[in-house]
């Protein structure tokens, strides 16, 4: 069994080729700016300011790798749609990413959508190339504690009919029982 808790941050690479020298699984968390990747690496793993966290869409600009129970590594990725400034960041992250897919260590993409709205057409996008390109995946539907009895069904009828996904988690930073299922998934891909 993976011990979540035993994590340190390795480094910050501007892109693959500068990603750290050891060779690992790797689990990449993204999504859109503000989506709550960064907090939840830090739910995950148990450590409240491991992965820094901002209230401002935008903040992280570069892949972020933590190493896991020196077994592999969780990336941090940068959002992609708007910043904080109001300007679009999708470019940048498109030629970040771009080689980043090819690379074999890639184990499992966790992409990660806020559950009180619908796919924005970058998340669209996103999700389309994820499918295209047979990647490894787990749509993670992100602060689902913030949903009533009424936006929970919404989700629910959403997820299954206009996203056309059965496979995905609903996730919340606040719930243990979720985020044992999703250590349970990132366990899976890594030891496969």
């Amino acid at each position: 069994m993976i011990d979540f808790r035993r994590v340190d941050f390795v480094k910050s690479a501007p892109k693959l080729a500068d990603k750290p020298e050891r060779d690992l699984p790797e689990v990449l968390f993204v999504g859109k700016s503000n989506v709550g990747k960064s907090s939840l690496i830090n739910a995950l793993t148990g450590r409240k300011n491991l992965a820094y966290t901002s209230s401002k869409p935008g903040f992280t600009k570069l892949l972020n790798y933590f190493i896991i129970d020196d077994k592999f590594y969780l990336i941090d990725a940068p959002g992609y749609g708007y910043t904080a400034s109001g300007s679009r960041d999708v470019d940048s992250f498109g030629e970040m990413m771009e080689k980043y897919f090819t690379n074999p260590h890639l184990k499992l993409v966790v992409f990660l959508v806020d559950s009180r709205h619908k796919l924005s057409k970058d998340d669209e996008d996103f999700y389309s190339f994820l499918k295209e390109s047979n990647l490894p995946y787990v749509l993670v539907n992100t602060k689902v504690d913030k949903l009533n009895q009424k936006d929970s069904a919404a989700l629910t009828k959403r997820m299954k009919n206009d996203v056309k996904e059965e496979n995905y988690l609903e996730v919340s930073s606040l719930k243990k029982e979720t985020l044992d299922k999703l250590r349970a998934e990132i366990t899976r891909a890594v030891e496969n």
